[in-house]
């Protein structure tokens, strides 16, 4: 996962899974695949992404703008390797502060923000592709109104 930020908040940061935007023509298989190459460095198969796994519509606020999008949430078993964040965009360079391996304990225990909130409970579904896609309804995540 990667710790993003909102710089017009400083001090302000979360954990997300890597992702972005679908490029046109481009299926939502096909743009999972390029964002995990573009931002890991490691190459998927289209045989080793399972899902989607869950849909949502979401607002993120940030400090200088507004961004509504619907997402579907992919997933892969993969081991750890070495992330290669050589490809990040100058808009990723800026706000994307590291990254780091979760386990599911981890991500269980943590106090820390996860976007989406429900990716443990996810996680926790790898192995019930029957019940896919979770519909997460519509969802705002924000760093400039309280979360809690």
């Amino acid at each position: 996962m990667f710790e993003d930020s909102d710089p017009g908040v400083p001090g302000t940061s979360w954990w997300t899974t890597p992702g972005g935007g679908i490029d046109d023509g481009e299926s939502e298989v096909h743009a999972a695949l390029r964002e995990v190459a573009e931002e890991t460095g490691y190459r998927l198969t289209e045989s080793e992404l399972q899902g989607p796994s869950a849909k949502r519509h979401v607002v993120h606020g940030y400090s200088d703008l507004v961004i509504e999008q619907d997402e579907s949430f992919f997933l892969a078993i993969v081991s750890p390797f070495e992330v290669d964040v050589s490809a990040h965009t100058a808009d990723e360079q800026l706000t994307l502060l590291g990254y780091r391996w979760w386990t599911h304990d981890d991500l269980r225990h943590s106090d820390e923000w996860i976007w989406p909130h429900e990716l443990v409970e996810l996680w926790s579904l790898a192995g019930r592709p029957d019940t896919w896609p979770i519909d997460l309804g519509t969802q705002e995540e924000s760093t400039v109104l309280d979360e809690a």
